[in-house]
């Protein structure tokens, strides 16, 4: 199995909190809903910034 940074595991908690909070939004500007798609968006937003985060299942 695959190993996080921890930079991936703080981006996955600034974005579950913002989904609780009900400020997450999706690409297309609608509310994230689900705590799946919350956690994409985490680890999109990881994968940006350069952290270490495996590549994404095809």
């Amino acid at each position: 199995m695959a190993k996080y940074s921890q930079k991936a595991s703080e981006k996955v908690e600034e974005a579950m909190h913002e989904m609780k909070e009900g400020k997450l939004k999706s690409g297309s500007g609608k509310k994230v809903t689900t705590k799946q798609q919350a956690v994409a968006i985490g680890l999109s937003e990881a994968r940006k910034e350069g952290a270490k985060v495996p590549k994404t299942k095809s």
